[in-house]
C-alpha cells in the first residue's frame, strides 16, 4: 500500500489548503456556539426552566442540563463517527450542522417553567441531547478533514485552527450575550431578551451550510472509496481489535480525559466561579472571561505549531500539570478579589434606594443597598426583592436577594490575569490534541477512533467539570454551615476533581505516550 502513498504536500496549495481550513473552522465555530450559550446563560435559564423556590437546586439542575449534552457525545461519535467513515467526512458533518443548529434554535423557542411547568426543562434537556449528539459527530469530522488535507510534518499546525473554533465559540456566544443585554437592558434580556442568541443561531448555520456545501472530500478518504479500502465495519474494526482499542485507552487516559478537565475548568468553571462564588457582576465578569479567551486564542496555533518540532506529549502534559500544581493558588487569589468580608466598609458612601412597582399578583419592592469598600473602589451591590399582596391580609412572600460585586479598574485587570494563565494551559492541552488524536489511528477508521476517545474525555470528564464542582462546593459550604470551620476554604474544594483527572492522566501519558509524532502507515 506504501507505493500508491498520496503525496498531499505536492499536489494541495497552500490556497486550497486554508480555504478547507476556513470552511470547516466556521461550520464548527457555529457548532461550538450554539452549544455553549446554554452554559454561558446557565444563571439565566435557571430561573426560566426550573422553579425558583430553591435558586442552589434549580443552578445544579441547569447544570446537570447542560452537562447532559456532554455525557450523549460519546454515543454520537459512534453513530456520525461510523458513518463518517462509511460515506465520508463531508456529508456527515453536514448532517451534525443541521441538526445542532435546529435543537439550539427550538431552544429559543420553549415557553418557560411558569407557563408550562416539568414540559420547560424536559424540552430542554431532549434538545440538549440532540445537540450531544450532533456535536460528538461535528469535531472529529473537521479535525479529520483538516487533517487529510494537510502535509505530514505539519497537522499540529494545520489542525490547530480547528482547535481555535471551541474558544472562538465561547468568546462569540458570550459577545452575542452581552451585545443583546446591553440593547435590551437587563429586565428585557432577563425576561425574553436570553432567547435572541438561541434564535439568531438559525442564521449562523444557514450561512455555513452554503459554505460547507462547496466544500470537497478529504482527499485521503476519496483515495481509499477509488481503490475499494473501505472499512466496512468501523465500529469493530476499531474496538474490536486489540491493538486499536489499546489506542483507544490510551488516548483517553494518556490525554483526552486530562485535556478535558483543563478545558472547562480554564473556561466554563473560572466564569461560573466569578459569577456565583465571587458575585462579579454579570456584564463585568462575562467581559473578563471574553478578554482572557481573546488574548490567550493565537496560543493553540503557537503550541500546535510547536508541537510538530518537539512533539505532542510535552505540551499536553505540561498544561496539565500546571492546571495540578496552580489551580488552588489561583482560584484563592479570584476569590480575594471580590470577598469583601476581609474588606472595610466605607460606611459614608453606602446608598439605600427603594422602590415599588405594581406586579399582576401584587405590589414588588425593591431595596437596592450600595457599599462601597477600602480596596481601590470595590463596589457591592444587594438588591433584595419582595412581593406583597395589595390586600393586606396577605402576609409578603420570603426575599429574593441578588448580591452583585463590581471590581475595580486594578482588580478587574489582575482577574483578567488569573483567567488568562488558565486558558493558556487550556491551549497547550488542546492546541495539539487533534493532530495527536488524527495520528494515532489509520485513515479508515480515524473518524470513528478518534471520536471517541476525544467525547468521552471532554463530554464526560470535561464536560461534567462545572456541575461536579459547583455540587462538591455545595456540599462543603453545606458541611461549613453545620460545623463552622470544618472546611477552611469551601469555595476551592470544587477543584479537586479537575486536579485529579488531570493528574491521573499525567502520570499514565508520561508513562506510556511516546514524544513523536505517529503518523500512520497509509496515509
Amino acid at each position: 500500500m506504501s507505493g500508491s502513498k498520496a503525496k498531499k504536500p505536492q499536489a494541495i496549495s497552500n490556497r486550497t489548503l486554508f480555504s478547507v481550513i476556513s470552511a470547516s473552522s466556521v461550520g464548527t465555530l457555529i457548532e461550538w456556539y450554539d452549544f455553549y450559550i446554554f452554559g454561558s446563560l446557565a444563571a439565566i435559564l435557571s430561573s426560566q426552566f426550573f422553579p425558583k423556590d430553591n435558586p442552589t437546586a434549580a443552578l445544579l439542575s441547569t447544570l446537570a442540563t447542560f452537562a447532559a449534552g456532554f455525557v450523549v457525545r460519546p454515543f454520537g461519535a459512534l453513530v456520525f463517527g461510523r458513518l463518517g467513515d462509511l460515506v465520508g467526512r463531508k456529508y456527515t458533518f453536514l448532517v451534525t450542522l443541521v441538526l445542532m443548529g435546529g435543537s439550539t434554535f427550538a431552544i429559543g423557542l420553549i415557553p418557560g417553567y411558569a407557563t408550562i411547568g416539568f414540559w420547560a426543562p424536559l424540552l430542554v434537556l431532549l434538545l440538549r441531547l440532540i445537540q450531544g449528539l450532533a456535536l460528538g459527530g461535528e469535531y472529529g469530522g473537521a479535525a479529520t478533514y483538516v487533517a487529510e488535507y494537510a502535509p505530514e510534518g505539519r497537522r499540529g499546525y494545520y489542525t490547530s485552527f480547528i482547535q481555535t473554533t471551541a474558544t472562538l465559540g465561547l468568546f462569540v456566544s458570550l459577545g452575542v450575550i452581552l451585545l443583546t443585554r446591553e440593547s435590551l437592558g437587563v429586565d428585557k434580556f432577563s425576561d425574553w431578551g436570553w432567547r435572541v442568541p438561541f434564535l439568531l443561531s438559525i442564521l449562523l448555520v444557514a450561512v455555513s451550510i452554503v459554505i460547507r456545501l462547496r466544500m470537497a472530500e478529504s482527499p485521503l478518504f476519496s483515495k481509499l472509496k477509488t481503490e475499494g479500502n473501505l472499512s466496512k465495519n468501523p465500529l469493530a474494526e476499531s474496538f474490536g481489535k486489540k491493538q486499536n482499542l489499546k489506542m483507544v485507552l490510551l488516548a483517553l487516559f494518556g490525554a483526552t480525559a486530562g485535556q478535558g478537565v483543563i478545558w472547562y475548568t480554564g473556561q466554563f468553571y473560572a466564569l461560573s466561579f466569578i459569577q456565583k462564588a465571587c458575585n462579579i457582576e454579570f456584564v463585568q465578569s462575562n467581559t473578563i472571561v471574553a478578554i482572557a479567551l481573546l488574548a490567550a486564542t493565537p496560543l493553540f496555533v503557537v503550541f500546535g505549531g510547536l508541537s510538530d518540532r518537539i512533539g505532542r506529549k510535552g505540551i499536553m502534559l505540561a498544561g496539565m500539570a500546571l492546571g495540578v500544581l496552580t489551580y488552588r493558588p489561583i482560584y484563592d487569589k479570584m476569590y480575594s478579589l471580590a470577598d469583601v468580608s476581609q474588606k472595610q466598609e466605607f460606611t459614608d458612601a453606602q446608598t439605600i434606594n427603594r422602590t415599588l412597582a405594581k406586579q399582576e399578583n401584587g405590589d414588588l419592592i425593591m431595596t437596592m443597598t450600595t457599599t462601597h469598600f477600602y480596596a481601590g473602589g470595590l463596589v457591592a451591590k444587594d438588591i433584595e426583592k419582595s412581593v406583597t399582596s395589595s390586600n393586606a391580609t396577605n402576609a409578603p412572600t420570603k426575599p429574593e436577594i441578588t448580591k452583585a460585586v463590581t471590581l475595580p479598574t486594578g482588580s478587574f485587570w489582575l482577574m483578567v490575569l488569573l483567567i488568562f494563565v488558565q486558558v493558556v494551559y487550556v491551549t497547550m492541552v488542546y492546541g495539539p490534541i487533534a493532530a495527536f488524536l488524527v495520528e494515532l489511528f489509520p485513515t479508515r477508521i480515524r473518524y470513528t477512533s478518534m471520536s471517541l476517545p476525544y467525547h468521552i474525555g471532554n463530554g464526560i470528564f470535561g464536560g461534567l467539570t462545572p456541575f461536579i464542582a459547583t455540587a462538591l462546593v455545595a456540599t462543603a459550604t453545606k458541611a461549613n454551615d453545620a460545623v463552622p470551620g470544618s472546611v477552611a476554604k469551601p469555595y476551592l474544594e470544587g477543584l479537586w476533581y479537575p486536579m485529579l483527572v488531570a493528574g491521573v492522566c499525567f502520570v499514565i501519558g508520561l508513562l506510556y505516550l511516546n514524544n513523536k509524532s505517529y503518523s500512520t502507515a497509509d496515509d
